[in-house]
């Protein structure tokens, strides 16, 4: 067998801000030169759907890279750093499941659902005081839907949401491993902990008395009997903002992208609440928001490949399924198509995205009641884009739009 560092391997320029703009070329010349392996500047690249399905089913031969990511930025000792180290997704074992099962039931499908009438309503006001202008920044509008929502889950007031915006947007960056960011994360980890250590403070000095529990009263209740400490219960909350916040402001914002030039596609998500979950699921597959990295733990042999202990090795999960040899016609947004192989824009693996159903319902309901209410909608075009490594999208996306007869 060939060791990974033996092999003329494609290189991806995922570091560099063009890449983002469109990514998929790159990905198909990589595939054309070898079919599942590339490199990038920080290790090894999986370009395969299938590939990442099957080295993650070994994951416990990795690690998360966490410590290594605090130590590329070094950022050793810091807010950023150690809240990097301490969160969720860095956590391994014991550890990780046991936070992981406190959090699990207020998670599940059917939980989702039951949120269902929250979102509805929460889009709904938002549109009422952003529609009447008949035009704005897109993904502006769209970050304060999922912020909104936790917020009212864990009985915060939505006056938080301008001065946590920033700072959520800051910590998003965590992973896309450029140094320009640095301070903006910083300064956004010390935000969102003082936010959430009042918020803490707060419930326990003025407690919701014979009212039905939100999940910030189950969460305290968990911490009371000791299955969490407050350190965790201030860096879940962290977390459930930031995840939340990322993944379906920047869905959003992509499908509302891609809906732009098809028009015939946005009208009928405005009156069919069937089809608008189809598009949804259409967008996750055609390109979302999601990379993971792992660091090997030992030698890890693939396809003849040996891939080597202590490499970095990324998993681009959200362009996995935009690939020819996964999904025909890969370049052609098609809804009603037959989904052969399942986006992984959620993740895989133990670490797989918590709040992947309230995720979906959330962009769901979302997208169907503003293709009700924002009619005809045009754009110039992104202003920007996120870095790709990490958690990539749009980075402003002004429109202008009709309101309905």
């Amino acid at each position: 067998m060939l060791k990974g560092a033996e092999l003329d391997l494609p290189y991806l320029t995922m570091e560099e801000d063009a890449f983002a703009v469109d990514p998929f070329p790159h990905f198909d010349r990589a595939r054309a030169q070898h079919p599942w392996l590339a490199r990038w500047t920080l290790g090894y690249v999986v370009t395969d759907y299938k590939a990442m399905r099957d080295l993650f089913a070994q994951e416990g031969r990795m690690r998360m890279m966490y410590d290594d990511i605090v130590a590329i930025m070094d950022a050793k000792g810091t807010p950023w750093g150690d809240f990097r180290q301490r969160h969720m997704l860095s956590m391994e074992g014991a550890t990780h499941k046991r936070v992981r099962d406190v959090l699990a039931p207020s998670f599940t499908p059917r939980q989702a659902n039951q949120h269902r009438p929250l979102m509805q309503q929460t889009i709904n006001e938002l549109l009422d005081e952003w529609a009447p202008r008949r035009a704005f920044d897109f993904e502006e509008f769209a970050s304060y839907f999922p912020i909104t929502v936790m917020c009212r889950l864990i009985g915060a007031s939505p006056s938080v949401i301008p001065g946590l915006r920033s700072a959520m947007e800051a910590i998003g960056l965590s992973t896309s491993m450029d140094k320009r960011w640095l301070p903006a994360m910083q300064e956004g980890v010390v935000t969102m902990e003082r936010f959430t250590d009042d918020l803490i403070a707060q419930r326990r000095a003025n407690p919701r008395d014979g009212e039905e529990p939100d999940l910030l009263d189950l969460l305290l209740r968990t911490t009371a009997d000791g299955g969490l400490t407050d350190r965790e219960l201030g860096d879940i909350l962290i977390f459930l903002f930031v995840a939340g916040y990322d993944t379906s402001k920047n869905m959003l914002t992509l499908t509302m992208r891609l809906l732009i030039d098809r028009p015939e596609v946005y009208r009928r998500c405005a009156e069919d609440h069937a089809f608008a979950r189809s598009v949804v699921e259409e967008s996750f597959r055609y390109g979302s928001t999601t990379s993971n990295q792992r660091v090997l733990n030992e030698d890890i042999a693939y396809r003849d490949i040996v891939l080597e202990k202590d490499a970095i090795v990324w998993f681009p999960l959200s362009i996995a399924t935009h690939d020819q040899r996964y999904a025909d016609r890969a370049d052609s947004f098609d809804p009603e198509r037959e989904q052969k192989s399942p986006h992984i824009g959620f993740g895989l693996g133990a670490h797989i995205c918590l709040g992947q159903y309230i995720a979906r319902a959330q962009i769901h309901e979302g997208l169907h009641l503003i293709a009700q209410r924002l009619v005809n909608p045009r754009s110039p075009g992104p202003e920007g884009y996120r870095p790709f490594p990490g958690t990539w999208g749009l980075r402003g996306l002004p429109i202008a739009f009709d309101l309905p007869d």
